[in-house]
């Protein structure tokens, strides 16, 4: 009696064995990669904040017309850990760069089916972000700090605007001085 149990187990852990990896091989897959960047910089940038997309809305070609912009949509780089550890690298300024608009001097372009527009930026102290040149600097403190900006849709001051869809892309890096 005692054989026909041991055996009655043994068969019943192999059928439970063969059942998880029939259950296991069925359930799915995939791959996770991780990836970042160590930098020589007196703060690092929050997960999420080095790439962004700022939602500009829909805006009326009217308010477009004749130079006329849409609401400034504030948006923000947030630094973290941050650790000024010397005089040389209490402040960070911020260089934006891009294709500059056609229609717009000093705007971002757009792409799409929009046209006639473009999209400027300024710093949190209202002043215009000038493409390809840093902006003021801005004190950092020890542990978190937060760099705003603002984003609008400026219209061309003559000539037609297009309705339609539009993206413009800039690019961001920090200078720690």
């Amino acid at each position: 009696m005692n054989a026909v149990i041991k055996k009655a187990m043994a068969s019943m852990a192999l059928l439970a064995a063969s059942l998880s990896v029939v259950h296991a091989a069925g359930a799915g897959s995939g791959t996770i990669t991780f990836e970042g960047e160590i930098l020589e910089a007196a703060c690092s940038i929050k997960p999420g904040n080095s790439d962004q997309t700022v939602p500009l809305g829909e805006v009326a070609k009217s308010q477009l017309e004749t130079g006329g912009a849409s609401t400034p949509k504030v948006f923000e780089i947030e630094l973290t850990g941050c650790s000024p550890s010397s005089l040389a690298d209490k402040t960070v300024s911020t260089t934006f760069t891009g294709a500059e608009s056609v229609d717009v001097p000093g705007a971002l372009g757009i792409t799409g089916t929009a046209s006639g527009a473009g999209v400027m930026m300024i710093d949190g102290s209202g002043t215009a972000v000038t493409l390809g040149t840093p902006t003021k600097t801005q004190l950092i403190q020890a542990g978190d700090n937060t760099l705003s900006f603002s984003a609008f849709l400026r219209g061309k001051g003559t000539g037609t605007i297009t309705p339609g869809a539009f993206a413009a892309v800039t690019n961001f890096s920090l200078t720690y001085k």
